[in-house]
């Protein structure tokens, strides 16, 4: 291997470091999630990322999703998937393993990628009685997701970004992008 390579190869993995997002205990700033989920209703199917805080990591990404399967009561299986520049453009997609953080309340999901050199925390906030939509962050207070099973109409959007301010969120900085038809 060159040196040229090995530099390369050594700032990817520096970089991938620095996507690791598990934080520690003093890091925790988000709210606690407010409700308990029930896995074979939540972790399955579809969901649509409807709104986002920007991120590098989905810069130019459209019509993003996330598909869950059930694995095990303990595990989950999760596929994100985005499509390039328009809802018709090339998908990105990166598939983890999930675990349930929070056993009996599994509102908290430690998903790995990448075999493990990125790992993920994503705790639901908030979601609907009925399973239709729910707030996702990360522990830190640095990200934030809302998800639906449908695209809402543009009075429903306006309240999941309302719960999401209530939730102590700057909205202000939300992106919207474009879903895909249905």
């Amino acid at each position: 291997m060159t040196f040229r390579a090995l530099a390369i190869a050594a700032i990817s993995l520096l970089s991938l470091g620095a996507c690791v997002t598990a934080p520690s205990p003093s890091e925790v700033r988000a709210p606690q999630p407010l409700k308990p989920i029930e896995i074979s209703r939540f972790y399955e199917g579809r969901w649509l990322e409807i709104g986002r805080l920007p991120l590098r990591l989905t810069d130019g990404c459209v019509a993003g999703a996330t598909i869950y399967t059930e694995a095990t009561p303990e595990r989950v299986a999760v596929r994100d998937t985005c499509q390039v520049g328009t809802p018709q453009g090339k998908e990105r997609a990166i598939t983890g393993s999930g675990a349930i953080m929070d056993p009996g309340t599994n509102a908290k999901l430690r998903v790995r990628y990448l075999a493990g050199l990125i790992t993920w925390d994503y705790w639901v906030l908030d979601r609907a009685d009925d399973y239709r939509w729910f707030i996702s962050a990360d522990p830190t207070f640095d990200k934030l997701w809302i998800y639906t099973r449908d695209v809402p109409s543009p009075a429903e959007l306006a309240r999941l970004v309302d719960r999401a301010r209530a939730l102590g969120y700057d909205t202000t900085r939300l992106e919207f992008p474009e879903t895909a038809p249905q």
